[in-house]
């Protein structure tokens, strides 16, 4: 092994803002102190209760995605693990989420756009 990975990073015109949906998904805590990075309007981070950190970089020309459109592809996305997909699908879109694609026959998951436009989904587990 010759690296660890410290965060995930998503570029964004509102690094609080977006740290704070994420953390209405995941619960956690915005911007603890942490001696590997500072943080300010530029960049926000939020740790998860299972250890893992995202991370939120302002980005002037913020582009979004525009899932499913490969002339603006996703290039990553997230997948967030639930017990109920109903209920998961009222809190993310109560959070600011977007519906993007529903759950197609039975398939056990959904896509969503956060408020910067990134997609992630929700899985059945």
């Amino acid at each position: 092994m010759i690296a660890e990975m410290q965060c995930v990073v998503l570029d964004c015109p509102d690094p609080a803002a977006l740290a704070g949906f994420y953390q209405c998904l995941t619960g956690g805590e915005v911007n603890r102190p942490d001696r590997r990075w500072a943080t300010d309007e530029t960049w926000a981070t939020l740790h998860l209760p299972a250890g893992a950190v995202l991370a939120f970089q302002y980005a002037e020309d913020h582009r979004p995605p525009r899932w499913p459109d490969p002339a603006r592809p996703q290039q990553l996305h997230l997948d967030f693990a639930v017990a109920d997909l109903e209920a998961a699908h009222a809190q993310v879109l109560a959070c600011g989420g977007t519906l993007l694609d529903g759950d197609r026959e039975g398939e056990g998951w959904r896509v969503y756009a956060d408020p910067a436009g990134h997609p992630f989904c929700l899985v059945r587990h």
